[in-house]
């Protein structure tokens, strides 16, 4: 059955604020757009709309009460709001690049799972009422879903494993890097470095300041590298304040080196690509990642990175990245020690990087997507109760 009209979650649009899982969203979307010009898309939206989402003459948006600023809206948004909504349009399929579903009873639904880490790490999560939202109501979502895509094996695996969810419902539909990313001039590095640092080379975490993504440890490692390994090093730690910082608050008062770690806050697409080509390498040490997109960005900048060994992150980035272990700040500083001290080595990685950064294709993403949702469609002709 040919698919003429899909009807697309797309609350995770929002002008200056695309990152992680509203990059894949906007990336796919408009691949699939663009492919697909015969298609109808209505994108669905919380809040007004910037019209550089409107993807091309076959997209149509809309926006439809409430705002998902907390549990409960969410919970009257995909419960009510849009499953009314779905009725009165009746598209061939419901698709969301995130897990969030409707409870309409009829027509076919996909959604795109990017980890479990609520399961794994609980405790991780910012408020009570989301961590019981996500708990209670993402194993109904993937129960829910006809078919789901998972942006890893590893984050496949978790929904067999924790959910219970047959294998052959899931197929694995990666992510990739923001295609801003590239190499920059060596004026550029040092525009960057002098921007940044005041001219020293740098260490940098990109990434929200929360507690999975373990500045924390990072931090402390840093205090050991510049003990151990004395130099002009900085650390840029590249994000937006999240939830639960209080621990990595208290770590840095307390760091002997302090005065050369560097908050950026949030940054513009162009300035994160500046940062990861001016630097000397990333240092990405989450706990867990569903797939973990700045290592394969900095792959594209042509920057190495030293990785945690946890989640989907060796499946992604195989032997292009240095691992440590996120549990030790000892580890994590022989990583950097290692990396500033072997320019070899930082070489070696980059060409490695330069070969598996072509495993990755938004093109492909969005075919295998889009082969999902033909799929999903299929299937519930099947079982002759669509519509």
């Amino acid at each position: 059955m040919d698919i003429k009209h899909v009807a697309v979650n797309t609350r995770l649009l929002i002008k200056g604020k695309i990152e992680g899982i509203g990059r894949f969203a906007y990336e796919i979307l408009k691949k699939m757009a663009e492919n697909n010009p015969d298609v109808h898309f209505t994108f669905i939206f919380d809040r007004p709309w910037d019209e550089s989402f409107i993807f091309g003459q076959n997209v149509r948006g809309v926006e439809l009460f409430p705002p998902s600023r907390h549990a409960l809206l969410w919970y009257l948004g995909f419960h009510y709001t849009i499953p009314k909504y779905l009725t009165q349009i009746q598209p061939d399929v419901y698709f969301s690049p995130e897990p969030y579903l409707t409870n309409h009873p009829r027509i076919p639904q996909v959604n795109v799972f990017h980890d479990l880490d609520y399961v794994h790490r609980p405790q991780d999560i910012g408020s009570f009422w989301s961590r019981e939202y996500l708990l209670r109501m993402f194993p109904y979502y993937a129960q829910k879903a006809d078919r789901i895509m998972a942006v890893s094996a590893y984050t496949r695996k978790s929904l067999m494993d924790l959910y219970r969810i047959p294998g052959e419902k899931i197929e694995i539909v990666n992510s990739n890097r923001n295609p801003i990313f590239g190499v920059i001039e060596e004026e550029e590095k040092e525009k960057v470095r002098k921007q940044y640092t005041g001219g020293h080379p740098y260490f940098y975490f990109a990434g929200t300041m929360q507690p999975r993504k373990n500045v924390e440890n990072l931090m402390l490692a840093f205090d050991i590298f510049k003990q151990r390994f004395p130099s002009d090093m900085k650390l840029l730690l590249v994000g937006r304040q999240g939830w639960k910082t209080e621990r990595a608050q208290a770590i840095y008062d307390a760091m002997a080196y302090k005065s050369s770690v560097v908050f950026t806050g949030f940054v513009s697409d162009e300035d994160m690509n500046r940062i990861s080509g001016g630097a000397v390498a990333l240092c990405f040490v989450s706990f867990l990642e569903g797939f973990g997109l700045p290592p394969l960005e900095a792959m594209h900048a042509q920057t190495p990175s030293i990785c945690s060994d946890r989640g989907a992150i060796p499946e992604v980035c195989g032997d292009a990245v240095l691992y440590v272990n996120p549990d030790s700040p000892e580890s994590i500083a022989e990583g950097m020690i290692k990396m500033y001290g072997d320019a070899a080595f930082r070489q070696a990685l980059i060409a490695k990087g330069q070969v598996r950064k072509k495993l990755f294709s938004w093109e492909k993403n969005a075919q295998d997507a889009w082969a999902v949702l033909q799929r999903a469609v299929e299937d519930k002709k099947k079982l002759k109760t669509y519509r």
